[in-house]
């Protein structure tokens, strides 16, 4: 077995373990929603939201509209307390994004190049840097609750891309060896990191939108008291997915440029181009909608929904099913 295979195969063990270690910090982030769910109901009240934010709340009584201000818990923020369970989650999750990059970094050495060359390089990125945003918006916002779906959506990826996309180092196709192979592809996949942290909060917005609309389900759901209110949840999606239409926007400008450069024009109507623009205009429209129309609460979170729909579209079907001048990226 020579040096290249070699490090191809520490990367898969790496790999492998990477993936195992996400699995016990997708299980201690439920035990946390369960453990702040029971500390709910032993205490009637929220026990993880010490701070609590002012809020203008409007009523009608008597034909006379009423502006009150209220108290409502925050559930966010870095003074948010976490359980043990949840620190524990944070650190595996820690531990796992370590072995995730050296499986990475291992991929890339082996290789030659940057790592993301194929599918299964891309994916193995993708969710590095999924994992990576996760961590570092902690220290923006404390949204460790949305441990289980990150996670989660990262052991499924990841097993996928390794069961389905997985082959052995191979030379890049010509159009692939470029600079911009860095630059657009990169920008591309931290993109989709914050599309995926967006539609981890609009989940979390319908989830607790339909459990404030039914006083009947006061009971059920708890560990949701402790996180942030609705409008709060939708603000921070709406944050977070304006960051990801950024750098989507700039891999729609710099994809044009590379596309000028190795094939003579800027737009050919290849199906992965055609996505890529779907993706952009139905994020522009998310953004549009809820600053020009009054797009807010759930409506917002199902179009943030749909636009993460199309991205993970973009990548199983398209790059699978759809035969362009992008094929490459299913080797």
């Amino acid at each position: 077995m020579n040096t290249t295979e070699t490090l191809a195969t520490y990367s898969v063990v790496l790999t492998y373990s990477a993936m195992a270690v996400y699995v016990v910090a997708f299980i201690a982030f439920a035990l946390d929603m369960a453990k702040r769910a029971g500390n709910v109901a032993a205490a009637g009240q929220p026990t993880a939201t010490p701070s609590a934010q002012a809020k203008t709340v409007a009523s009608v009584r008597g034909g006379t509209v009423v502006l009150e201000r209220v108290d409502t818990p925050s559930g966010d923020g870095p003074s948010r307390s976490g359980t043990r369970f949840e620190r524990v989650g944070m650190a595996m999750t820690i531990l796992a994004l370590l072995l995730h990059v050296g499986a990475d970094v291992l991929r890339g050495v082996a290789a030659g190049r940057v790592p993301w060359g194929n599918m299964f390089e891309f994916s193995l990125t993708g969710t590095a840097l999924i994992i990576a945003i996760f961590l570092l918006v902690q220290f923006w916002q404390n949204l460790k609750f949305l441990g289980v779906f990150i996670t989660g959506l990262v052991i499924i990826l990841l097993g996928i891309a390794t069961v389905n996309y997985y082959v052995p180092v191979v030379p890049l196709p010509p159009a692939l060896q470029s600079y911009w192979l860095v630059l657009h592809v990169f920008v591309a996949i931290a993109g989709t990191g914050f599309f995926a942290l967006g539609a981890g909060l609009a989940v979390s917005q319908l989830v607790q939108t339909y459990r404030q609309g039914r006083p009947g389900l006061a009971g059920k759901l708890r560990f949701m008291e402790t996180l942030p209110d609705a409008d709060r949840l939708e603000v921070l999606s709406y944050r977070v997915i304006l960051v990801g239409f950024v750098l989507w926007t700039f891999t729609l400008i710099a994809g044009a440029v590379w596309a000028e450069r190795a094939w003579g024009r800027y737009w050919g109507w290849d199906t992965k181009e055609v996505w890529t623009f779907i993706i952009w205009v139905v994020y522009a429209g998310y953004i549009h909608a809820r600053a020009t129309r009054g797009w807010r609460g759930a409506r917002s979170s199902w179009l943030a929904l749909i636009g993460f729909g199309a991205v993970m579209f973009n990548f199983s079907v398209v790059n699978v099913f759809f035969k362009g001048l992008h094929s490459y990226s299913g080797l």
